[in-house]
């Protein structure tokens, strides 16, 4: 590839549509709507989803299950990861750094997978028994973020 072979992308300098314009145009007279008809007349607007009667898309498949607006999602993350990064005292900052979470505005939730060999602070959003339990067992501390 050299400056001699470069080429703008296919339609990428096509003139803009110039409606009824003439009829050498091709946009004239009708303008491109075509005779009659609901979308040939001006100010004429249909609901998204419009299907000219026919039974809308979003109407016709089938509802299913039940959309918590109140649910409050958890990044999960268990002892294992934890034991894995190896720090003393672990904060979804550190998490983060070591890209176990991927934002820090998740809330984190520990988990009781795996096993800690050394005393690790843990500061969380929420903890599972098995972990708060695990985490005490290796002479550790749980924090709970509020």
């Amino acid at each position: 590839m050299n400056l001699s072979t470069l080429r703008a992308p296919k339609a990428a300098n096509s003139n803009k549509k110039r409606v009824g314009r003439g009829m050498g145009s091709g946009l004239g007279k009708t303008s491109g709507r075509g005779h009659k008809g609901q979308r040939s007349r001006s100010g004429s607007r249909m609901m998204r989803g419009f299907e000219g009667g026919q039974m809308p898309l979003h109407r016709r498949l089938p509802k299913r299950g039940f959309n918590n607006i109140f649910r409050v999602e958890y990044h999960v993350v268990n002892l294992d990861r934890i034991a894995e990064i190896g720090a003393k005292e672990i904060t979804p900052e550190v998490l983060h750094k070591a890209g176990v979470i991927k934002k820090l505005s998740d809330l984190v939730k520990v988990l009781g997978n795996g096993e800690l060999k050394s005393a690790v602070t843990v500061h969380a959003h929420k903890f599972s028994k098995t972990a708060e339990e695990k985490i005490a067992k290796a002479g550790g501390k749980v924090q709970l973020i509020a």
